[in-house]
């Protein structure tokens, strides 16, 4: 059976304390409204519905799986009738602008909500969660009469969106895509070609479905230099806003998964399907990327959501499994055995989850509130700070946080044992689904390349100095501190500096070799990407520990939450973070004993 209750005290931290002194970024006036009791208590009533609403559904959902029948797509029972209550009760559009009909609450509660969503029920999540990120697309580069035309009913859920990028024949070479773009005397175009791997290309849970696809105008430059964006409606929209006639646009067949298999993997046929372009012509990818760009932090959020519901499902087994007896003495005399979780290897697991889970939920939150700022702000200058932050982070998001929620899953099965590896329980799902996020929008490799290959060297630098001037101005702050190897604060500064070296040391590594030879840096990619992941971590949990410390001092921890916190911040610098090295030697090696073996070796 699983289990998940949202871990509202943590998210609560994050939202509320961690950034409260000082975040780099500045103030919203426009979220001045939003009070703490009142984002707590949307906090809450999230943590309902996907308690009481979602995670009935997942197993369930799970088994069952889509149905495709003549280009119809039927979700698993209940689905319906869950995004119904979720459209009603406003949860599809908590962050869209208020224009329109959105509730236009910060992101840093709308990733929050999320991670439940995520958590209770991750094939569900993809279908609001695509819809959303297509929206942020329309709303940045559309006409006003696409966006009123498109808007009010995608915001509410009425509409559901998607985008079509893949063709069979490529992949992440999006520049040799066929997908065709005849124009029209009224200023349309008519779109012919096939897409894959579209999620919730096709379904029952809402009127009309809104795709975002990719295709290239007659005469269009080769390339990338020669892609379009446009709106292609599954029915055409009729002149006072209700569905019309079909437009051509079907799912041929779903693809047959290894997980989420409640979500809807298409197989899309555009047949002279009427589209409406988005943005300037040849300049697809730009307007694209705005909503690839909101899906990889997104999808980075679904890996944090699986794996903490895989923690808490290791942690609700560890507990109740009996196996053996406790190195140090019997535990439990009323059981012929003591419950796992007093084995050593099982609480190393147990707090690796833990670790990796509350390290990427703070990461996430600076990150969402970077994203916040470059939506509200009217300070220039903190926009642009916080847009260099946002670039440079996405990347990170997506990939370490894939990475670890798959690593946090699987450590969920074999807290289980053999167990874990049986679908009764449910936790194999969690491994099964999990593997998908590090593959789609953009493999984690991809993401690697993207950041060494892009986000470094931009702008002479200036995204990275987003990230490197609040970590080194926080370790020169506390100087003396780290000076004192004696004391427990100390350490933590001692290890956040030297993990910082590090990432200094692998950064101007790759920056030497890469300028004389690209794949030195493409070699590096991964590892950079772990080890930057890692020291923003790092940098969250001495924060973290920053405030525990001063609430434990204080008298203020009733419930345990600041001296649990500390113990898993104690772990982290422990038993984690001395990856850093390793990336760094790692680095440092270069790309010949991946590279020097010839082709037919292998």
């Amino acid at each position: 059976m699983q289990v998940y209750q949202a871990p509202l005290r943590d998210m609560r931290f994050v939202l509320h304390e961690l950034f409260a002194q000082h975040d780099g970024f500045g103030t919203i006036a426009a979220h001045e409204e939003f009070t703490p009791d009142l984002l707590d208590a949307v906090l809450e009533e999230a943590a309902k519905m996907a308690h009481e609403v979602l995670l009935p559904l997942n197993a369930p959902g799970d088994e069952e799986g889509c149905h495709h029948e003549n280009g119809v797509v039927r979700t698993p029972a209940g689905f319906k009738d869950a995004y119904k209550q979720f459209c009603d009760a406003g949860w599809a559009a908590l962050a869209n602008d208020p224009e329109w009909g959105g509730q236009g609450l910060p992101e840093t509660v709308n990733k929050l909500v999320e991670e439940m969503i995520c958590g209770a029920n991750v094939s569900f999540s993809l279908y609001p969660g695509l819809t959303h990120g297509a929206t942020t697309a329309i709303e940045s580069h559309a006409s006003d009469e696409l966006k009123q035309r498109f808007l009010p009913k995608m915001t509410s859920g009425e509409w559901s969106g998607t985008m079509c990028l893949t063709e069979s024949h490529c992949g992440t070479d999006l520049g040799m895509l066929r997908t065709k773009a005849v124009p029209q005397d009224d200023g349309s175009y008519k779109i012919t070609g096939n897409k894959i791997f579209i999620s919730a290309g096709e379904h029952d849970l809402a009127g009309n479905i809104i795709h975002l696809v990719l295709a290239r105008i007659q005469g269009a430059p080769e390339g990338v230099k020669g892609i379009s964006l446009f709106i292609v409606p599954k029915y055409l929209p009729k002149e006072d806003g209700s569905v019309g006639p079909s437009n051509g646009v079907l799912c041929t067949g779903i693809e047959h998964k290894m997980g989420l298999k409640a979500s809807a993997t298409c197989q899309m046929s555009f047949e002279d399907s009427i589209g409406w372009l988005v943005g300037e012509p040849n300049k697809g990818l730009a307007a694209m990327f705005v909503m690839m760009n909101t899906e990889r932090v997104s999808v980075g959020i679904q890996g944090l959501g699986i794996g903490e519901a895989a923690y808490q499902g290791a942690v609700a087994y560890a507990k109740d499994r009996i196996q053996g007896r406790s190195l140090t003495g019997v535990k439990r005399p009323d059981l012929a055995a003591d419950p796992i979780i007093v084995h050593p290897d099982v609480r190393r697991m147990l707090m690796t989850q833990r670790a990796y889970m509350e390290g990427c939920r703070a990461v996430g939150q600076w990150v969402s509130r970077a994203l916040d700022i470059v939506r509200h702000s009217e300070d220039a200058a903190e926009k642009q700070r916080a847009d260099d932050f946002v670039q440079l982070m996405t990347p990170v998001v997506k990939a370490l946080f894939t990475d670890l929620g798959h690593d946090t899953a699987h450590l969920g099965v074999q807290t289980y044992g053999g167990h874990g590896y049986i679908r009764e329980h449910g936790m194999e799902q969690y491994a099964r689904d999990a593997r998908i996020a590090m593959i789609y929008e953009g493999t984690n490799g991809i993401q690697g390349l993207d950041l060494v290959g892009r986000k470094l060297g931009a702008h002479a630098g200036r995204y990275l100095k987003s990230f490197f001037h609040p970590v080194s101005d926080f370790i020169e702050a506390n100087k003396e501190a780290k000076e004192d190897k004696a004391n427990p604060w100390g350490k933590l500064v001692a290890g956040l500096e030297q993990a910082f070296g590090a990432l200094q040391l692998s950064t101007a590594t790759i920056a030497q070799k890469g300028m004389a030879d690209p794949e030195e840096a493409a070699a590096a990619g991964t590892d950079y990407l772990r080890l930057l992941g890692l020291v923003a971590m790092a940098y969250m949990f001495a924060r973290s520990a920053e405030i525990a410390m001063a609430k434990l001092m204080a008298g203020e921890d009733a419930d345990g939450f600041y001296k649990n916190k500390l113990t898993t911040v104690r772990f982290f610098y422990e038993r984690i973070l001395s990856q850093a090295a390793g990336l760094l030697m790692a680095i440092k090696a270069g790309k010949a004993s991946m590279m020097d073996m010839a082709e037919d070796a292998f």
